[in-house]
């Protein structure tokens, strides 16, 4: 009997989830955004945060090691003020692949310029509340888990605050992935010419 090596298998993966990621066109920011105002939990923050990250997909994939990779863009007053793309590797008991789209929010001048700065990462705290049914993530350099919530239709979704600053949401738009790993998402922000 052949052995089969996960690496081989999770960079299949990996290649085909950052095909899903890139390249964003403006209109996909524009809609990924539109999603983010239907609902209620985040409606909000579109209101009275300083400025805010999109990204309309972030792909996701590991067997045993993993990682994930998305571009985005950063506003501030409505207005975008630079790129951004997030990374995250991971190692540990995981399996599957995913997409998803996910906004953070500044509450203030000083979040968004820790963010702005060049290179951010999340610490162990931070987490993601989700606006779909089905799945509440957390991300954060301990890991990640899972766990249910009700969509934006029901009204009945997770309240969230901001936490160092920062408010961040997800919307799974397809995929099954099961995780319990290391990791935290890594930010690079370039500002606009």
């Amino acid at each position: 009997m052949k052995k089969i090596y996960p690496f081989p298998v999770v960079l299949i993966m990996f290649v085909t989830v950052l095909f899903l990621s890139i390249p964003a066109h403006a209109d996909k920011f524009t809609d990924t955004i539109e999603v983010y105002k239907k609902s209620k939990a985040v409606q909000p923050f579109f209101k009275n945060a300083y400025g805010y990250a999109v990204f309309p997909t972030i792909g996701k994939a590991g067997i045993g090691i993993g990682g994930s990779y998305g571009k985005g863009q950063v506003y501030k007053g409505g207005k975008i003020t630079g790129e951004v793309s997030v990374i995250k590797g991971s190692i540990g008991f995981q399996l599957g692949a995913q997409a998803f789209s996910e906004m953070i929010f500044f509450k203030d001048k000083r979040a968004y310029d820790e963010f702005t700065s060049g290179e951010f990462e999340f610490d162990a705290t931070a987490s993601a509340v989700a606006i779909t049914a089905g799945a509440q993530a957390k991300v954060g350099t301990e890991g990640a888990t899972a766990g249910a919530s009700a969509g934006p239709a029901t009204g009945e979704q997770a309240k969230t605050s901001y936490h160092k600053g920062m408010a961040v949401f997800v919307h799974t738009k397809g995929g099954l992935m099961y995780e319990a790993a290391i990791g935290g998402q890594k930010f690079s922000f370039k500002p606009k010419k």
